[in-house]
């Protein structure tokens, strides 16, 4: 059994690494040692502890460090009117009552997608959508979002992860992400679900940084390729009125 102390000092250490995450978003191996008065090798050990655990993630791209998926789920707990999830409700449902249809919000956690917030539509027929919900990201408007934006390194390690689906075409779905980037938005016609369809734009946060996938859905009787075409603009103005509401 490890010394009381120690144990004590190692929780105490961690939590300073995250209290970092308070003053800017991501942070530097060699910065956070500076910044908590630590050895970098204590300090890589801290954070490859809190990685594992999903309390940070490292951008392999750029080696630094940011808040991981595992603080939305303790985030989820706490009564808050400030969160992210909370601050787009109101934009959510405006944009529900404007189109018709059920809108979510998406953020990707590896080789799958998280719907962290959603306000269902008010028609009798309607795609339900729960909040918390796992989908793969090789399938889904948003899922086309969500990778279109991302790192081109971190889009081959999407590519390569064994969840991938590899009978799709990869050339011709990188053609389709590139398509999302020229258009702003993304469509998907029955791809994951029969009788759906989906429209997805990026929210980006004020600093430019992709932080989650703005969609609405519905049946495809309902959301055609021309339809949804005709609803792209509100959706990519809905979009980027929620990334100012965030640092």
């Amino acid at each position: 059994m490890e010394d009381g102390k120690s144990t004590v000092r190692a929780v105490d250490r961690a939590l300073d690494i995250l209290l970092c995450f308070t003053t800017k978003t991501d942070w530097a191996m060699t910065e956070i040692a500076e910044h908590v008065g630590l050895h970098k090798s204590t300090v890589h050990r801290m954070l490859a502890t809190l990685e594992e655990k999903g309390f940070i993630e490292r951008d392999r791209s750029t080696d630094r460090y940011h808040l991981g998926l595992k603080m939305w789920e303790l985030s989820a707990n706490l009564s808050r009117s400030d969160d992210q999830a909370t601050i787009w409700l109101p934009e959510m449902e405006r944009l529900r009552d404007q189109l018709g249809e059920t809108v979510s919000i998406y953020v990707r956690d590896g080789s799958e997608r998280i719907r962290m917030q959603a306000v269902q539509s008010n028609q009798p027929v309607r795609r339900v959508a729960p909040v918390g919900a796992r989908l793969p990201l090789y399938a889904g408007a948003s899922s086309k979002v969500l990778i279109a934006y991302s790192d081109p390194l971190v889009q081959e390690s999407i590519f390569g992860d064994p969840a991938w689906l590899y009978s799709i075409d990869l050339d011709h779905y990188k053609q389709q992400l590139e398509e999302v980037c020229l258009q702003g938005y993304a469509t998907s016609f029955e791809e994951r679900e029969t009788g759906a369809a989906a429209l997805s734009a990026p929210i980006f946060n004020r600093t430019g940084k992709l932080t989650a996938a703005l969609s609405v859905s519905g049946p495809a009787s309902r959301l055609t390729m021309e339809t949804m075409r005709e609803y792209a603009p509100v959706m990519m103005e809905s979009a980027k009125r929620m990334g100012t509401m965030i640092l």
